[in-house]
Order: C-alpha cells, then structure tokens, then sequence
C-alpha cells in the first residue's frame, strides 16, 4: 500500500467505497465463473487480399485487471482512512470519526451517544468535533 493523503474527499467517500467492495468481488468472481468475462474484438483479415471484419472472442483480461485495480484502490484507500482514524490522539474525536465512518452513524445518533443537548445538539459533534479536528490537522 502506498502512501495515501486523507482528505476531506477520501473520507467523504470512505462509506461508498466500503460498499463497493462487495460488489467488486463479486463481479471479479463472475469474470471467472460465467460469460461475463468474456468479450470481442473485431479484426480485419486479409487473408483474401482484401480486409473483411472478424470478430474475435475471448477473455476480456484488461477489463479484469481494471476492476483488480480499482478493488484493490478501494482496499487501500478503506485501510488508509481506518488507520488515520485510529492514529487520533484524543478520545472523543477519535469516538466521533469512528462513530461516523466506520459504524455509519448519523449525526444526531452520535449527539446522543456523547450526551450533546439543545436545538442544534446534531450539529455540535459536526461543527465541533469533526470540522474544528479536520482544521486542525489541515486536512481540506
């Protein structure tokens, strides 16, 4: 794995690639166990002097090694964000990036959980946690 800057558009991001890697799997297997993998290429023959069009079919090895590729991206990149976020130092923001990203929960379930009160309680572990930590660290 290489070195991956985190920013605000990786972890924006880190959910739907968390989603994605299901399926990626999956399609990967398909290549192998049913016609998916399969495609065609159209050649021309001029084994009469002339070029006529030919199809050639067969395995589609470069789509393949692109979903490898992008699987393999997302694995990386969901690795990256999950180590940056168990490298913060302090407990609560650590809670609240964790709470967010990896367990998927919304705002208002994460005031909750860190007992925030008032009209704008959803809005303090966002504005107040999050942002002020992703400024901090300078992360755009």
């Amino acid at each position: 794995m290489g070195r991956i800057k985190i920013t605000r558009r990786l972890l924006n991001n880190y959910r739907k690639y968390k989603m994605e890697i299901p399926l990626l799997e999956y399609e990967l297997d398909e290549f192998w166990m049913t016609d998916k993998g399969m495609g065609n290429s159209t050649i021309l023959d001029y084994r009469t002097g002339f070029p006529r069009p030919q199809s050639v079919v067969g395995f589609d090895g470069d789509q393949y090694r692109r979903r490898k590729a992008a699987l393999q991206a997302r694995k990386d990149s969901i690795e990256a964000v999950e180590m940056w976020i168990n490298a913060i130092e302090d407990g609560q923001t650590r809670c609240v990036f964790r709470m967010f990203y990896i367990d998927g929960m919304s705002w208002q379930k994460i005031a909750e959980k860190i007992k925030c009160t008032g009209n704008h309680a959803a809005d303090y572990p966002r504005i107040c946690i999050r942002d002020a930590y992703l400024k901090q660290m300078k992360i755009k």
